[in-house]
């Protein structure tokens, strides 16, 4: 099982991650790095690494071999592109790793303070820029996932509360399952 949290870029998925991992025994997955990795061959189009074609397959691919060897992950990764969560979550499913999708969620004035009030100050101004772009995401990601709402909760707060969502049994599939190629 994955536990994906989703949000916008400052939101707290990677602190709630670290306590969500720790309470499921999990280990975090960074799917960033896979972004890292291909920086180093491929110009970053557009400022996202995430628009490059390979990254989708490549975060498929390592994401599905690390859960087959080490067991449930949590993945703290902003996807905003309805296509783009398509891609990966299907074929996640495809290969029969069951993924739960949540978005951590605050309201737009307090994302804004967070990012504001932020320490890491390279960052603020990407951050600030990527509002809008989830403000537009928002229709398909309530389609797709099950929100958190964080504008009140520590990450500790946050992770108790996915936990036990997790811990009341199936949930649903943010997207089918499309058929191996070949």
């Amino acid at each position: 099982m994955i536990a994906w949290l989703n949000g916008t870029f400052g939101a707290g998925k990677t602190t709630t991650a670290r306590e969500l991992a720790a309470l499921l025994g999990a280990r975090t997955f960074d799917t960033e790095f896979v972004g890292y990795l291909l920086r180093t061959a491929f110009p970053e189009p557009a400022g996202d690494f995430q628009h490059l074609p390979l990254w989708r397959p490549l975060v498929v691919e390592n994401t599905a071999r690390v859960h087959e060897h080490a067991g449930p992950l949590v993945v703290p990764q902003t996807l905003l592109v309805e296509a783009y969560a398509r891609e990966i979550f299907g074929g996640l499913a495809g290969r029969g790793v069951p993924v739960a999708h949540f978005v951590l969620h605050a309201e737009p004035a307090e994302l804004r303070r967070r990012i504001e009030d932020s320490a890491d100050t390279q960052a603020r101004q990407w951050r600030l820029d990527h509002l809008e772009r989830y403000a537009e995401a928002l229709p398909w990601l309530r389609r797709s996932a099950m929100f958190v709402d964080t504008t009140a909760k520590s990450p500790a707060e946050v992770a108790t509360e996915i936990a036990a969502r997790l811990g009341q049994g199936a949930l649903p599939q943010p997207f089918p399952a499309r058929p191996s190629p070949g």
